[in-house]
């Protein structure tokens, strides 16, 4: 192990797990990781919930509880993920105190079947806030159209969130807004601002995968060359405007109320092409003030060769554009590329909640005591 793990610490970045399961929490695994490897959170979706309960008995005694009372699968679920959670934040709690609440903090996600249902949304928010019942709970919302005014009651009502599923940067500026609404509501309501935190998860490799695909397709040298640049110009130009959101005067106004800038996540961290280097969407995502939420192999990759050389993002503004730019030129449209993403992340989600259905479902049927 090098020390690039805590360069990138020292460097403003918060490392986070992108993975949580019960075997993880009660073999130890967290605490060394946060012990060792610098973790200061943790984030979870379906698809990491469907795994961890689908693999190995660490869920059994639960599940067979669960099944003797007959509860629904939807119930058992959320049974089983806010039992994970709520020991995870346990574990987290000192890094929570020590940060003085910035971190220290696990994610949970809203059913991903209501992303196109604020009111739902907001319910299940307030649910899965008093469910866990940890002040280091951020709740998971999807930065779709329904997504946002949700964000804004959400933080308004006090809950610290997570906006996932953030791909384009005029969606990006809108979650913002959402913050920065929601916010003002908590003042309103005579809130302590300084309690709310929230970040915003901008995903990374999956702009490159779509892309490259279609640089591919297009196969000239110029096409090859923007290989691999579109997921970084993207978020780069993210941080730009994150810049720009938190030094405004509309801020200004929160940050005398002791409110907490809404931080940049860098999500979707792990490399998909084999072609880069594993540690490409950390080593060029450094900048003050964000969160990198890494599954364990990027972590792993990063801890062992990962090059940090101080901020990366800084200066790189005026090539981002370029870069989007040379995109549009040869045909590939962002606005419809980012959509696309949006669209099939929602989905993807909503595949993997209905796997986690089955399979719980199944092991219910198996646990469930025998007739007399």
């Amino acid at each position: 192990m090098t020390d690039a793990l805590k360069r990138l610490s020292d460097e403003g970045v918060a490392i986070w797990l992108d993975d949580l399961s019960r075997k993880r929490i009660t073999s130890g695994n967290l605490a060394e990781l946060i012990d060792q490897q610098h973790v200061v959170g943790v984030t979870t979706n379906p698809s990491i919930f469907q795994k961890a309960i689908s693999q190995g008995d660490g869920y059994d005694t639960q599940l067979t509880d669960l099944a003797a009372r007959e509860v629904t699968v939807e119930e058992a679920i959320r049974m089983i993920t806010t039992a994970d959670v709520r020991d995870a934040a346990d574990i987290l709690r000192p890094v929570f105190d020590a940060t003085q609440g910035q971190d220290g903090r696990v994610s949970i996600e809203v059913d991903p079947r209501l992303a196109h249902n604020t009111r739902a949304t907001v319910a299940e928010a307030k649910q899965l806030a008093w469910l866990v019942d940890r002040p280091n709970t951020l709740i998971k919302i999807p930065a779709t159209e329904a997504g946002l005014p949700a964000i804004t009651e959400v933080i308004g009502l006090g809950i610290s969130v997570n906006v996932t599923l953030i791909f384009s940067l005029e969606r990006y500026r809108a979650v913002m807004d959402a913050y920065l609404a929601g916010l003002e509501k908590a003042k309103e309501r005579g809130l302590d601002l300084s309690k709310i935190h929230s970040v915003a998860s901008f995903f990374v490799s999956r702009v490159d995968t779509e892309i490259d695909k279609r640089l591919d397709g297009i196969g000239t040298d110029e096409a090859k060359a923007l290989r691999g640049r579109a997921a970084l110009a993207n978020a780069r130009l993210a941080y730009e405007a994150y810049e720009e959101v938190f030094s405004s005067e509309r801020w200004a106004a929160l940050d005398k109320a002791q409110a907490n800038k809404q931080r940049p996540l860098w999500a979707s961290t792990g490399v998909k092409d084999p072609a880069y280097k594993d540690t490409l969407y950390v080593d060029e995502l450094v900048a003050p003030g964000t969160v990198n939420t890494m599954p364990e192999a990027t972590l792993e990759a990063t801890g062992d060769h990962g090059e940090i050389t101080g901020n990366t993002v800084a200066g790189t503004y005026d090539q981002a554009r370029a870069d989007l730019a040379a995109l549009e030129k040869l045909g590939i449209g962002y606005d419809e590329v980012v959509q696309l993403l949006e669209d099939e992340g929602v989905e993807k989600f909503e595949a993997s909640w209905n796997d986690l259905l089955k399979s719980t479902e199944a092991e219910l049927k198996r646990l469930a005591p025998s007739e007399a």
